[in-house]
């Protein structure tokens, strides 16, 4: 009884000092920088994952010596025909089995790899076998360590991936022109207006744009008052990026063979990855059709969102929102669910390393932050116009139109306050400012708070104060003509 009791003693201080040494030599990481709550709880569990873990690896107590320190133990001898082995039919009643893996008496559990013989010592009724202790030892290390990493995984989301782009050493910096932006804007206000006729814009819409009619209706009205000839490209937006990337293709060379002139092209959201891989897969054939590219609040380097709502171990798979998205776009709008896949940073990295922008192409980017202060909850956006039937004594003969007005900027300023919570990043509401930024591009970075639906869909309460969305777009398009135009000039100045 006193032995049974100091050898407990001395397993449980094995386990004392086995967690103790997991606090010395491997370190819980820093999960959750933004919420030391969040991040002392991540420690606190993979502490006690350790120290569970080594219960299982620890616990083995030595039965019976056996040759070269193996563990023994005695069965009855049919119970060890049943279970352990087979007989061989011989006079002798030798069997053979094979020993798994088992623990010396020492507190390092080597691991022997072999065939053993086990013989019944010449009595029928007793065995000897080896007994396979570490088989659960080992399914519970493997449990505990797989519900460690999965936790670690869930905690950790996106956040080694945000930014990427601007940790990668081969990319080209950027070079921040906010200011010019600025003042540009600031003569559009006045009624100075310097876009030429001598292009045709091309506006290419994101990710949903098929399901609202609105989606840059008020910029491309603004432009054509202007007189300059403004196309909004008809894509599936709910297909992948491949896809739309030759369809943007074949709406460039179909508008310049039309009208001899050059395309300058706008993409918001998705529509900017698109219209980049577009030029990046088919440079080549469109160099001499194309003036420039100008991004804004596409997500170039990959989405939270979308990582977060895909990869396994994070939030879809808690709540089904990854089975909801699929039946949305595969099933309610038709289209594919690669659209939102093309948005990870898996795939993001994947095509990026095939596909690069070429350096002689003027490219602009634009990223907002959205605000999160209490009046934004409140902010509705007209998204579409609904038509009521005609009634001869009130409409007179014309028929009457509604706003269709959503709450786009609570849902946005939602997305941001948990993008910010969580990796302590500032973003649109979908796409994080680090990742809307193109390597080697001209950036342009306003302080005005603006959320990821406000350069498409009009406000209705929209500060008269300040510019609109269609002026916005014509000041990023005349930032992007004279960047071109430097860097033409540049490019002739090399070649003499």
């Amino acid at each position: 009884m006193d032995s049974g009791t100091h050898k407990t003693g001395e397993s449980s201080a094995r386990l004392l000092a086995n967690t103790g040494a997991f606090r010395n030599d491997r370190p819980i990481p820093q999960l959750f920088t933004s919420v030391p709550a969040l991040n002392e709880a991540a420690s606190y569990f993979a502490e006690t994952t350790s120290y569970l873990t080594s219960c299982f690896s620890d616990f083995s107590e030595p039965v019976a010596g056996g040759p070269e320190g193996q563990e023994m133990v005695t069965f009855d001898s049919v119970e060890t025909r049943g279970s352990l082995a087979t007989s061989d039919g011989s006079s002798r009643g030798s069997v053979s089995a094979v020993s798994v893996s088992s623990y010396t008496a020492t507190d390092a559990p080597p691991v022997n790899d072999g065939i053993t013989r086990i013989s019944d010592g010449g009595s029928s009724q007793t065995a000897c076998a080896l007994v396979p202790s570490t088989n659960t030892s080992q399914n519970g290390i493997s449990i505990f360590q797989g519900l460690i990493e999965r936790v670690q995984r869930t905690v950790r989301g996106s956040a080694d991936d945000i930014g990427w782009l601007q940790r990668a050493s081969e990319m080209p910096p950027v070079e921040d022109r906010t200011d010019s932006f600025l003042e540009i804007l600031d003569d559009i206000r006045h009624g100075l207006h310097r876009l030429p006729n001598s292009v045709v814009y091309l506006l290419v819409p994101g990710l949903f744009s098929n399901h609202g009619p609105l989606y840059f209706i008020n910029t491309k009205t603004s432009f054509s008052k202007m007189g300059l000839v403004c196309h909004i490209a008809k894509i599936h937006s709910e297909a992948s990026v491949e896809k739309n990337a030759r369809e943007i293709k074949e709406y460039i060379e179909e508008i310049y063979w039309g009208s001899k002139k050059r395309v300058l092209l706008l993409g918001h959201s998705k529509g900017g990855v698109d219209s980049a891989a577009a030029l990046s897969m088919y440079w080549t054939e469109l160099k001499d059709k194309v003036a420039g590219l100008a991004i804004a609040q596409s997500p170039y380097g990959g989405s939270p969102i979308a990582s977060d709502i895909l990869r396994e171990g994070q939030l879809g798979d808690y709540v089904n929102i990854r089975k909801l998205m699929e039946i949305m776009i595969c099933k309610v709008m038709k289209g594919d669910m690669r659209a939102l896949e093309d948005l990870t940073y898996e795939k993001r990295k994947e095509f990026l390393n095939k596909h690069h922008l070429p350096t002689e192409l003027p490219v602009v980017s634009f990223h907002t932050e959205a605000g999160i202060s209490p009046a934004v909850l409140a902010t509705l956006s007209h998204v579409a116009h609904a038509e009521l039937p005609m009634f001869a004594p009130l409409s007179a003969g014309q028929r009457t139109t509604l706003p269709v007005v959503m709450p786009l900027g609570a849902a946005m300023a939602a997305c941001a306050q948990l993008l910010q919570t969580r990796y302590g990043e500032k973003s649109d509401g979908l796409v994080t400012c680090r990742d809307a930024e193109v390597p080697g591009s001209i950036v342009v970075r306003p302080k005005r708070k603006l959320d990821h639906a406000w350069m498409v869909y009009s406000s209705l309460n929209d500060d008269p104060s300040e510019a609109d969305a269609s002026q916005v777009c014509e000041a990023l398009l005349t930032l992007l003509m004279e960047v071109g135009q430097r860097k033409r000039h540049e490019l002739a100045n090399k070649d003499e």
